[in-house]
């Protein structure tokens, strides 16, 4: 059975569209993209255990330090000399931070690796740290940062609250390169084998959790949480990084749920519920020269209510040659989201682009069983580069119904595009 073919135009833009026969869509096989395999300390019962201290394991309390938990006092050259106790210190066996119930305070702080104790080690937050508000103590933007560590676990149901609401305003006033990013409340930055469970991440100044430079990194039933006007509070953002995986994590936030920028390889989402915020989203790529290129991205499994975006690929017109290839976004829904479906490779353009196409060549996506909502009328917009066409991309099984105001059908927006559809398709495929 062959799917019609045609060619359509808008705003005098001519639409590049490939309606492939069903037979010549990708198998199974041939869109397979194998997940990111982690460490056997990652994996089943192992990740209930850390939850609770090994009876071989030395418990160094941050309260034995000189950390004070009245809210108040600045706790974070405690908490720092309570890891170099428990990581590079004379034990050389398992090693636990315990930051204990109560409320802390604390300005940066650095974890900084390499250890000499056994792997991994684990820092186990119970109770409430809070971000020091004064801007000028931080001079990096991160709040609590991991470096060069290989073998963490950061787990508990203790909470790290950035107070992002007191800098908030300080954002939306500047712009150009007054605008400097503000502290992430959790980084890892040249991170090996890195966990972080359990814990509760709120109103971070900046990111809630920046993955950059690592490797074997798990993300599993985190909350994060910021008003969805919070600015540019990414719950996850991912760069420079190979073989992440996050499951069972609820993210409401001011930005993109979770961010893949260049760089990003092997990528696992999973059970992931975002909303509001501006959906998962790869990119923006192509800002800066020489960026590195996006691929093995799975995302799947996941529900997205009342945002923004649901899945949006996205590059800068003018940019540099690099490619974005390998995704798969599968059994995903959509609550009234605005826009499901996006590709946008004149991003920042705001409907009127008058620098040169974007060179980020997008290939081998697929979208398969996409259902739901949408609040826009175009549910599928898919805006790809006239100088690098997307290739290669599979639409199947798209059901997304539109329930906003106007009396009309969700309809599809394709530009430069090769597509090839199969199963249902609401909206109708482009034409």
């Amino acid at each position: 059975m062959a799917i019609n073919a045609g060619m359509s135009w808008r705003s005098h833009a001519f639409l590049i569209v490939c309606l492939v026969p069903l037979a010549h869509l990708a198998t199974a096989r041939e869109r397979q993209i194998i997940p990111p395999v982690l460490p056997d300390v990652f994996r089943g019962n192992n990740l209930a255990r850390h939850g609770r201290a090994d009876p071989t394991e030395k418990i160094f309390n941050v309260l034995d330090f000189g950390a004070v938990a009245d809210g108040k006092k600045d706790s974070a050259i405690y908490f720092i000399r309570t890891w170099i106790a428990a990581c590079r210190g004379t034990h050389t066996g398992k090693s636990r931070v315990v930051i204990p119930e109560g409320t802390f305070k604390a300005g940066p702080v650095i974890f900084q690796g390499p250890c000499t104790c056994a792997k991994p080690i684990i820092v186990e937050i119970k109770g409430t740290v809070l971000g020091a508000n004064d801007l000028s103590l931080y001079e990096e933007p991160y709040w609590i940062l991991f470096e060069k560590v290989d073998g963490v676990i950061v787990t508990g149901k203790g909470t790290l609250n950035g107070q992002g609401s007191s800098v908030w305003k300080n954002v939306e006033s500047c712009s150009g390169s007054d605008c400097s990013p503000l502290p992430s409340n959790l980084k890892f930055n040249g991170v090996t084998n890195g966990l972080i469970r359990g814990i509760n991440s709120i109103n971070p100044k900046g990111v809630h959790i920046f993955i950059t430079d690592s490797q074997n990194i798990r993300v599993r039933a985190v909350y994060i949480e910021a008003p969805g006007t919070s600015p540019n509070t990414d719950g996850i953002h991912i760069s420079d990084s190979n073989n992440v995986r996050i499951a069972r994590t609820h993210i409401s936030t001011g930005d993109d749920c979770v961010g893949m920028i260049q760089g990003s390889t092997n990528i696992a989402i999973n059970k992931v519920f975002c909303g509001p915020g501006h959906g998962i989203s790869v990119g923006s790529l192509g800002k800066y020269e020489t960026e590195n290129d996006v691929r093995g991205i799975i995302v799947k499994n996941c529900t997205f209510a009342n945002t923004d975006n649901g899945i949006r690929i996205k590059s800068w017109p003018g940019s540099q040659p690099s490619q974005a290839t390998g995704m798969i976004f599968q059994d995903l829904i959509m609550q009234n989201v605005r826009n499901p479906i996006i590709i946008d490779q004149e991003y920042g353009c705001n409907g009127k682009c008058n620098k040169a196409p974007s060179k980020v060549k997008i290939s081998n996506v697929h979208y398969i069983n996409v259902k739901g909502t949408t609040s826009s009328d175009i549910a599928v917009d898919l805006i790809c580069s006239s100088q690098s066409p997307c290739e290669n991309i599979e639409l199947r099984d798209i059901d997304l119904k539109y329930v906003g105001p106007k009396k009309v059908r969700s309809t599809s927006l394709c530009k430069h595009a090769k597509i090839g559809y199969g199963g249902i398709q609401n909206p109708p495929a482009c034409r």
